[in-house]
């Protein structure tokens, strides 16, 4: 519960209870205890403020479903998965509208994301508010907490023009009724969401993240509207804006990544290996949601996220639902899109990023397997590989034609991305239905700390911003000054190069080797009698790549000219037909953005604000291509809000409710 409605509620009761109990003088007492609204200018009341606003802001989006499918459903790189609660949101049809049409009680509603980001912005507002008129003694206290209000409100308000375009600025606390809005202009929006995160980088304090937001989170978020205010979903506006917007993001770039300095190894940032784990401190983390299995701090909900991304390994021959395997909602699956990217030989990040094998779990193996034997694999090979008959390899599809493991052992079931010699896409995709719901699950939020087999809480922090990103916002600047006519597009390489070289296998590295946030299983004891872990310690790498086990540094990864790109690139390039030098390189990074920040949550609106969302979704897209529209890069005002506000103390007409809302919806 919100702790600014809960301390409201309990001085409503407590008003009504001694109003009532008055009349008998022997119940007469003194309350010392009541806390007016006065509580919150002190130093405890101020800083009581700022934890329930980051609840508000940070943690309550990671609980439950509208997050994941208003920014990685509808993109090219996840659909509809086994289970379609939310297709509406990747499907760009009919049932995504200012009401969207449920298919079940977990169908995320219109006004789910719009209510949620208006809520910590209240609350930002109260926080700011409070901060100006303290009477705190102390400096410090005030300057943080009037920083991180500044910072809450512009980061609500970049995800609110990011997903709506021209939205309701509301800048003070609401403590009447107030029933009349009017939908500011994205170019106001930009210019407060720019000025709140200026304004909060004078005040934080230089060190505490990722807990906690510092002047470097400020300076990361400011470049990241920047970015987007120069983005071409604003062109018919930001001329006078872009070319200082640019201009400034490299230098606010170059401070943040001079202060947190990239892990490593890729695979480091998803190593979760218990609650609290030292995986959620690294230097390369700029900002995070914090959970923890607290259930006084995290109110019991904690971080679902986990939930979405795992696909049906328990309903495959040999194989149990257990804890290290994930509890599969099945609703996120990885587009073809994602196989193509990677140079899947020389990159590691498509093998630390998601789960390719699982481990034969169920309480009866069938001989001569036993539990702990490799029990699902993907195959994650290229077109024209025809060293695979089927796309689905089983006893009852190819009988004593299985594929065999290290140990020569059949393994149940495999997958293949391009059986047969097969050059198109497709083949997995044949396999998502209620029976099948297979894919390689994205690993990143993956939670085997959870306290029971059915428990939906999750206990690991979501990082919400890290360096890695600062470097492709800098990557992508340079790009469009070049664009511009200032530098040259080869500016941009030092930045992706960075990124890709921490990508690269480094010299010694198992390259079969995999571990992510499942294989945190707490006690055996919570698991089901009889059923073993189905985590795997390995991947289907050299399955995958047919090459021989090495422990050789991989190739490089350096991107030395801005034509010809590597062979990935120039694949997808060639998909979406982009011939000029800036079309290239603006794919060129969203490519690396797909390849580091893949199931982040940011995708949709890189390419909502690069107006690349319909070319790439008609590409790459099963279910959404055939349907998606230009009008689709901004989402439908819900009708709720339409239907709840006035003008001129009357409710809106149909003509009203039609001009406040986003066109095509």
């Amino acid at each position: 519960m919100n702790k600014n409605i809960f301390f409201k509620t309990l001085m409503i009761a407590s008003a009504v209870f001694f109003a009532s109990s008055c009349k008998k003088d022997f119940l007469t007492e003194t309350l010392t205890t009541a806390r007016s609204t006065d509580f919150y200018k002190t130093d405890a009341g101020i800083q009581q403020l700022s934890v329930g606003t980051y609840y508000q802001v940070f943690n309550v989006p990671f609980n439950g479903e509208w997050n994941y499918a208003a920014t990685n459903y509808g993109t090219d790189e996840f659909h509809v998965g086994g289970d379609p609660s939310n297709a509406p949101w990747n499907n760009y049809d009919a049932t995504l509208n200012s009401v969207v049409v449920a298919s079940s009680s977990n169908t995320a509603a219109s006004n789910y994301q719009w209510d949620a980001l208006y809520q910590g912005i209240g609350d930002a507002n109260l926080l700011i508010q409070n901060c100006i008129s303290s009477t705190s003694t102390s400096t410090a206290i005030k300057n943080t907490a009037l920083g991180e209000g500044y910072f809450m409100r512009a980061y609500n308000y970049l995800r609110l023009v990011s997903q709506y375009g021209a939205v309701p600025l509301q800048l003070a606390p609401i403590s009447t009724v107030q029933l009349e809005f009017t939908r500011a202009s994205a170019k106001d929006v930009y210019a407060q969401i720019i000025t709140d995160f200026t304004n909060a980088a004078k005040l934080l304090p230089t060190t505490g993240a990722p807990s906690h937001i510092t002047q470097d989170a400020a300076s990361h978020y400011l470049a990241k509207a920047l970015l987007f205010r120069s983005s071409e979903i604003n062109s018919s506006w930001n001329a006078s804006t872009v070319a200082a917007d640019l201009a400034a993001i490299g230098p606010l770039c170059d401070k943040v990544i001079a202060n947190h300095p990239l892990a490593s190894n890729f695979a480091s940032l998803w190593n979760f290996t218990a609650i609290n784990s030292a995986n959620e401190n690294l230097p390369e983390l700029i900002l995070s949601a914090q959970y923890t299995n607290d259930v006084n701090t995290n109110l019991g909900n904690g971080n679902t996220q986990h939930l979405y991304f795992a696909s049906r390994y328990d309903i495959q021959d040999q194989m149990a639902r257990d804890i290290t395997g994930d509890r599969p909602f099945s609703r996120l699956a990885t587009t073809y899109y994602m196989y193509r990217v990677f140079d899947m030989v020389n990159d590691s990040r498509f093998w630390k990023s998601f789960r390719t094998k699982s481990a034969i779990n169920g309480a009866a193996p069938v001989s001569p397997n036993v539990q702990g034997d490799l029990g699902v694999m993907f195959v994650i090979n290229q077109p024209g590989d025809t060293r695979f008959t089927l796309s689905k390899i089983s006893k009852g599809t190819s009988g004593a034609n299985l594929i065999k493991d290290g140990n020569g052992k059949p393994i149940p079931t495999v997958y293949v991305a391009y059986p047969a010699g097969r050059t198109t896409d497709g083949a997995l995709n044949t396999d998502l239905t209620t029976a099948g719901q297979s894919f390689p699950s994205c690993s990143k939020h993956m939670d085997g700390s959870r306290n029971s087999l059915n428990d939906v809480v999750g206990h690991r922090d979501f990082n919400l911003a890290r360096s890695a990103e600062t470097y492709l916002i800098a990557a992508e600047a340079k790009i469009r000054l070049a664009q511009a006519g200032t530098g040259s597009y080869a500016d941009a390489l030092p930045y992706i190069n960075a990124v890709r070289a921490r990508a690269q296998y480094a010299a010694g590295e198992n390259r079969a080797g995999y571990y992510d946030g499942g294989n945190t299983l707490q006690s055996v004891s919570l698991q089901t009698p009889g059923v073993g872990i189905s985590f795997y310690p390995g991947n289907a790498y050299y399955e995958s790549n047919n090459i021989p086990v090495t422990t050789a540094a991989a190739s490089s990864l350096a991107i030395t000219a801005v034509s010809p790109l590597p062979t990935q690139d120039e694949n997808i390039i060639s998909t979406l037909g982009l011939t000029s030098t800036y079309d290239r390189m603006l794919c060129l990074v969203l490519n690396e953005r797909a390849r580091e920040l893949v199931g982040e949550f940011k995708r949709w609106e890189d390419l909502s604000r690069t107006q690349t969302l319909v070319k790439r979704v008609q590409a790459y897209n099963l279910e959404g291509g055939p349907n998606v529209k230009t009008y689709h890069t901004l989402r439908p005002i819900p009708q709720n809000f339409l239907d709840g506000i006035q003008a001129n103390g009357l409710a809106l007409t149909a003509a009203n409710k039609t001009a406040m809302q986003n066109p095509g919806y």
